[in-house]
């Protein structure tokens, strides 16, 4: 079994920004071996396409490369088209194995037929104790803008703009409990922290709303 390079990794000094990680020989040398992996897509369980889909087209200006009824479920997969693009012909061309495969940034929308029947909902990965996924990222030009159009939507608003409180860290009683998350938010973090907005998405998943200027 190789060497893992992470198996003990140093914490970082609080409040302090580190490009590369913690330490300046964080980052291993790179391997020919992966040299060409990209993240391409992340998939979310949905209950309701027509929901989910107003939402993150809409509402967010993702527009939709393919779908796929596979029988037991519909994948619905999303993508950010250049500016001033044919979307028919981005769709078509984007959907392509060869050029979805090496396309980074997509959003796969998974939802299993029947489920928007049943009576309980998806993990967002936020709610103890089942924690993981905490959020998806858009950039926006303005971020006070879009959430005014998002609240105008019925969208629930998680943080708004220039809140920047301990409180408002995503973080339930029940890890408070457990001393997870202890302390307050760093100065040298906080000026950032205030700028970006948090929403939910129709299945309770979070949605960060970042600036593209600051």
């Amino acid at each position: 079994m190789a060497d893992n390079s992470f198996a003990s990794v140093p914490p970082n000094e609080v409040g302090v920004f580190a490009p590369g990680g913690p330490t300046p020989s964080f980052n291993p040398r790179a391997s020919p071996t992966t040299a060409d992996y990209r993240l391409n897509h992340i998939a979310l369980r949905i209950k309701d396409p027509g929901r989910s889909l107003h939402f993150y087209v809409d509402l967010l200006g993702m527009r939709v490369v393919f779908s796929m009824n596979s029988g037991p479920f519909t994948i619905y997969y999303l993508g950010h088209p250049p500016p001033e693009t044919n979307l028919d012909e981005w769709a078509k061309t984007t959907s392509e194995v060869p050029v979805m495969t090496r396309t980074s940034g997509l959003l796969e929308l998974y939802h299993v037929h029947g489920s928007e029947d049943g009576d309980g909902s998806v993990s967002t990965g936020n709610v103890p104790p089942h924690l993981g996924f905490a959020h998806l990222g858009f950039t926006v030009p303005d971020v006070g803008v879009a959430l005014e159009r998002l609240k105008e939507a019925g969208v629930k608003v998680l943080k708004d703009v220039g809140v920047c409180t301990r409180k408002s860290v995503p973080l339930s009683e029940w890890e408070e409990e457990r001393g997870v998350g202890w302390g307050q938010i760093h100065p040298n973090y906080a000026w950032f922290f205030e700028k970006f907005a948090m929403v939910a998405d129709p299945d309770g998943y979070s949605v960060e709303l970042i600036p593209q200027n600051i």
